[in-house]
């Protein structure tokens, strides 16, 4: 059975959340910043098999070479141009027991990504949407409104409306109300 934990809950720094999710595959989504991540990935496995980057701001890679350094890992993410990305993610990747849609979400940043689970209606939402209908910048390099809130658009008609989980880049998950928080966001984004 797939096991989600953030491994960046009680972290008192500039980071991101950052995801491990054990199960046939154990995989780190995001690694987070400014902080000892390779501890507490050894506290809870025996190892990764991988990386998956929602998207390559430094709050969500700063631990990326720390861990492919310890771990002996590839990271996959949307834009293999990047530094932090050594694999291109494809239109399904593994985490845990369960195979996650790739679903291209840009406008916070070009290469962002959700992953949904559509056998456990688990979405990773990155700094798409946030919990209580908040929603990603758009004022830093690459940011777009008009695109995120298209990326909105297509998250909610990806997921089913019973979603059970949205684990989001920054703040706690949701899993109450999951569909209804992306629903708001893209209101919200929409009026200002």
């Amino acid at each position: 059975m797939t096991d989600i934990e953030n491994l960046a809950a009680d972290v008192q720094a500039f980071t991101s959340n950052a995801f491990l999710v054990t199960g046939d595959r154990t995989v780190l989504v995001d690694t987070g910043a400014n902080f000892d991540v390779v501890s507490r990935v050894d506290a809870r496995s025996d190892g990764l098999d991988a990386v998956v980057l929602t998207h390559t701001h430094p709050d969500h890679v700063g631990n990326v070479d720390a861990v492919r350094e310890a771990f002996g890992v590839e990271t996959w993410g949307y834009d293999p141009g990047q530094p932090s990305v050594d694999r291109e993610l494809g239109g399904t990747v593994r985490l845990g027991d369960d195979d996650f849609s790739v679903v291209h979400t840009p406008g916070h940043k070009n290469d962002h990504v959700c992953l949904y689970a559509p056998s456990t209606r688990v979405c990773f939402a990155g700094d798409l949407v946030f919990a209580n209908g908040a929603f990603g910048r758009t004022d830093l390099e690459e940011g777009d409104r008009e695109t995120l809130i298209r990326s909105i658009d297509r998250l909610r008609e990806t997921v089913d409306p019973d979603l059970a989980a949205l684990h989001t880049g920054h703040g706690p998950s949701v899993t109450t109300d999951a569909y209804a928080t992306v629903e708001r966001a893209g209101e919200a984004a929409r009026m200002g």
